[in-house]
This record gives C-alpha cells, structure tokens and sequence, in this order.
C-alpha cells in the first residue's frame, strides 16, 4: 500500500493566501461598515476651518462664554432659548469639593485683605471693587460652611447653524447683542471649531473646557427649560408645541374673551383645525354653532347627531328677521325692542344697497309702526306676541306718505320677488341642539350677505336668551366685511360675546381684505386668540404689522407645511402642528384620500 507524501507550501502559495484572507476581511468590514447607523446619519462631508465649520450644506460656528456679571437674574437665557434661530446650546455643570473651595476662598480672602491693608497704609484711595469682592467671598464662605450653597464648575457652549456664512454672521451678532445687554460675554472657539462641535453635540464630551466657577444660586439662574408654553391643566388639546414637543391645551374661555380669528390660504388646514376644535368642544361639554359657506361640516354634524339646517330660496327653512329675544334678564328685556330695531337697521341698509338720512328716518317709523301693530311696545310683556316680517313692513311702507312708497317698490323682491319666503315669513327653525350648522352654500351671491346677517342675528338673540357655553363660527368671514352694516354687527358680537359665555371663532383666507377693513381689525384686537396658518406672500407682510412678527416668523408663515402655524393665546404665542387621531380624522376631514 503506497502513501502519498505532503509537500509544504511555497512562500508564493502562503503570500497569496494571505492576501486573499485580507481581502475577505476587508470586504466584511466594508460591508459591515455601509449597514452601521453611524454610517446612515453622518453628513456627506466636512470642513473645519478657524472660526467655523461646514456640515454637508450647513454652516456652523460655536461660541463659549467666559465672562457674567457680578450678578446674574433667572431667565437671563430664557432669550436665546426662545430666538427664532436654529442653535445647540451644551451647559456641563462640574460639582466642586466644598472643602476644597472653603481652602481656596480663605486664601483669597486673605490676600484681598492684605491688599486692602497695603492700600491703606500707603494712602491710596479705596478700592470699591476690592471690598466687593471680600464681601461676595465672606459671604459664599458663610452659604458653604452651613450647606446652604455647593459649588460648581459651569460650562456654557453654544452652536449656530445658517445656509450661508453671512446669514452665519447675522446669527451671530444676534447672539451676541442679546448677551451683551446683559452683560455677559462671549468669544468665537477660534482655532477650536472641531473641539467646539463635539462639545455640543448629544454625547457629552467637553472638548472646550472653558469653565467658570459658580454657586448654586448662580448656576440655577441658567435654567434651560424656559421655552414659551401654552397649557393649561383644563381645556382641549389644540396640538404641540413644535418649540419644545409639549402640548397646547389651552380653555378659550379662561381669557379675557373667548374669541379667536383663524387666517390661512386655501388647502392650510383651518377647516380642518376649527372642526377638531368644534369636536372637542363637546366632548367638554360646549355647544357648537356654525355659518358653513361651502358645505364642509356637513359630515361632521351628521357623525354628532346635529341639526343641519340647509338655507336655499327651494327649502322650507325659515327665518324671520323680526324675532325679538325671550330674555329673562330685566335690563336686557328693556332694550330688546331698541337692540332688534337698530340690527334691522343695518339688515335693510345691506338689503336695500343703502339709504339716505330722510329714508333712514321713514324706515325707522316704519319698523315702530310695523311691530305697534303686531302688538308689540316697549313694554317687555307684550314681547311674547306674535312677531311681524318684512311682508308686514312692505305694507305699513306702502301706505306712508314720503319715501315709503319708494322704500317698499325696493323691498318688494324680499316679499313677492326672486328672494321671496326664506326671510318673509315666521321662523320655523330649532337649534336647541349640541352642534347647528347653516348651511348657506346653496343661495345666490347677492343674497348670501343678508342670509350670514340674519342667521346670525337670531343666533345672538338664542343666545342672549339661554346663557350656555357655546362657540360660533363664521367661515369665509370676510364676506360680511365686505359691507359696512354686516362687519359693524360682527364686532358687536365680537365686542359683547363674552357677557353671554359665548366664544366667536372668525375664519377667512382674504386676509387683505378683512384687514384692510377697520372693523376687521377691531375683531382680530377683541380676539384674545388668533391662529395663523400658512399664508400668501402678500399677506405675511399684513399679518407681520399686526402681530408684530419676527423675520424668522415671517419665513416660517409663508412655508408652514399644512397643519402648522403660530398659536397666539394673550401675550404668548408657539409654532403648534395640529394633530388628530385616526377617529377623529375620519370625521372631520373632507378629503377622499384622508390627507389634510
């Protein structure tokens, strides 16, 4: 039996091995390597120069700070927490052996005693910074001694970002101007770019170590959770807070008035918003009433069990403009005849396309007249009477002498003309429900003013009738700004809603117009909440002169994606998302593909 004999590799044979099995190392590093997180989040370059650095397409530039105050206030940051500039602010906080500073601080109490004592002896006029600074000592050595204070260590680094070096620099001066006023000072990590973006980053390396030494009642003032916040341990949830991923929830009716304007271009989202709002209102238990011009909460008071009530000169819904309110309160039962007449007033000067002072004066009889036959006076017991309608003034001005010939030949469109019935006639409506929308998509344009006049004077009158928690909205509000009479009553609403626990919510996307309109501006000042979504260009410079907006928030209004905007409650105001959940999406939305 024959055994074959192993032959021991060549070097040749053991180097290309070797340079195969490196190869396969390498290739599973490299593979290993592109699959790392590390690998997915990292910038596709970098540049470190002396005074700043670049990240992919972003500038960057760190600062420390070296110098405070002899003094220094809670909330001295609280400014450049809350700037409208994208930063990472880094704070390492060192604890201190109290031992070792009580050594430390009686040393140098010690010397500044002895210059003090050599000043003195020499004749040289004293020293006001010197007997400062042993007061300050004997004081902290005083706190340390009894455990009231500790000492630390404190580090302070702060990163800008911009798209561009110049916009970098503006940042900057920013940054500084904001510390300077306050007397605390700041330095460019020259040389130190590397070090100054590691330090800042989530991973809690201080590369910079630029320290200075403070007590706790000093390092507290630092504290950095001092963004703006709006909640409230009552109300609903409007959304979160995008500055500092809280939540908004927020009671309307806890400010000084319960009214809110809502401006945004078409396709932002604020149907969308005011619907969620509307929607969580009741589960509070708060009525919802709502003007609907398009025909967009249809759904939604269908989902709730509501009453829809769909005005057109086809449907059998009436309403009379001559109903006067069943009030129980005495002052106010007084003067609902003289309220009611004066909103009539302003119904047919928008009706009949303005009048003159002598018409105005024939009118004003007229009414008097038209309700003294009824059987109704100035005396409240005769107010449960029957009402009368414009067909009872179109006779009472029929048989008066001067321009109530006239006045009714205008009118008579109203009575037995193309507007004929919806508002000639007793009302037959109820909005003794949770939620109420009038729907007035299905009139005519020149009649639509008057119908968003007279459903919301017989709103006002239910309301000043029976005082509950209610909201009401007016969508497309600006087209009652178009005339004089209806934007008057909308701020009178506006202006005495509060009294009757009731919150009027204002929505428009022509911001131009309904700014460019004194009563509109008036509404948006008696308004203690506002929301602003994305706008037009055009109209971000109108709103930024209202809301006294930064550049920063004008950039953003222009280009919130949709659902984002500035939340105004009183003097605060946060960039909020507004955020359903699947339930509540699927009522409130009126797109097929589910998407706001």
């Amino acid at each position: 039996m024959s055994r074959k004999k192993k032959t021991a590799p060549s070097a040749a044979e053991i180097a290309a091995q070797s340079q195969i099995n490196e190869d396969l190392m390498i290739q599973r590093a490299f593979e290993q390597g592109i699959t790392t997180l590390r690998d997915l989040i990292s910038p596709s370059s970098i540049e470190i120069h002396a005074d700043y650095f670049r990240l992919g397409t972003k500038y960057g530039r760190t600062i420390y700070i070296y110098g405070y105050p002899r003094a220094i206030y809670t909330g001295w940051l609280s400014p450049i927490i809350n700037i409208d500039e994208v930063l990472d602010i880094s704070m390492y906080i060192y604890p201190v052996d109290s031992q070792v500073i009580m050594r430390n601080l009686r040393r140098k109490v010690t010397q500044l005693e002895a210059s003090m004592n050599v000043n003195a002896e020499r004749g040289k006029v004293r020293d006001p910074e010197l007997e400062a600074a042993i007061t300050d000592a004997e004081e902290l050595r005083d706190q340390l001694q009894v455990g009231a204070e500790r000492f630390f260590r404190f580090g302070l680094y702060i990163t800008l970002w911009a798209d561009s070096l110049d916009e970098l620099k503006f940042v900057q001066q920013k940054i500084e101007t904001i510390f300077g006023q306050q007397m605390v000072f700041s330095k460019v990590a020259t040389s130190q770019q590397e070090q100054g973006m590691q330090s800042s980053l989530p991973q809690c390396t201080d590369q910079l170590q630029i320290r200075r030494n403070m007590n706790t009642g000093a390092i507290s003032t630092s504290f950095p959770f001092t963004s703006a916040d709006l909640t409230q341990d009552n109300g609903i949830l409007y959304g979160v807070n995008m500055h500092n991923n809280g939540l908004v929830i927020f009671d309307r009716f806890s400010l000084e008035n319960a009214n809110m304007v809502v401006f945004a271009k078409s396709g932002a989202g604020k149907s969308f918003t005011v619907k969620l709002e509307a929607l969580r209102s009741m589960m509070v238990g708060a009525e919802v009433i709502i003007i609907d011009p398009e025909n967009e909460y249809q759904k939604l008071c269908d989902a709730v069990g509501g009453a829809y009530i769909r005005l057109s000169l086809n449907s059998d819904v009436r309403i009379n403009p001559f109903d006067l309110p069943k009030v129980v309160d005495s002052e106010d039962a007084n003067d609902a005849l003289r309220a009611n007449l004066v909103t009539l007033h302003g119904l047919f000067r928008l009706m009949l396309g303005g009048l003159n002072p002598t018409e105005e004066a024939d009118l004003d009889q007229a009414l008097i007249d038209t309700y003294d036959r009824a059987g109704i006076t100035s005396d409240p017991l005769t107010h449960q009477s029957t009402p009368p309608t414009i067909i009872n003034l179109y006779d009472t001005l029929l048989h008066m002498d001067g321009t109530g010939p006239a006045l009714a030949n205008r009118l008579r469109k109203y009575t037995t003309g193309t507007f004929a019935g919806i508002f000639s006639q007793q009302s037959n409506i109820d909005i003794n429900n949770p939620m109420v929308v009038f729907n007035i998509r299905d009139l005519e344009d020149e009649l639509r003013p008057v119908a968003m006049y007279i459903v919301l004077s017989h709103i006002w009158n239910v309301v000043r009738a029976d005082q509950r928690r209610r909201l009401l909205i007016v969508d497309e509000a600006w087209q009652l700004m178009q005339h004089d009479d209806s934007a008057n009553f909308l701020f009178s609403l506006a202006k005495r809603a509060r009294k009757y626990y009731l919150g009027l919510t204002t929505i428009t996307q022509d911001v131009e117009d309904f700014m460019g309109s004194k009563m509109g501006r008036a509404i948006v000042a008696n308004s203690s909440m506002q929301l602003l979504l994305k706008q037009s260009a055009s109209a971000v410079d109108v709103l930024s002169d209202v809301f006294k907006l930064t550049d920063e928030e004008k950039k953003r209004l222009a280009n919130f994606p949709v659902g984002q905007g500035l939340f105004f409650a009183g003097p605060n105001h946060v960039h909020i998302q507004v955020i359903a959940s699947e339930t509540e999406e699927s009522l409130i939305t009126t797109n097929p593909s589910n998407k706001r």
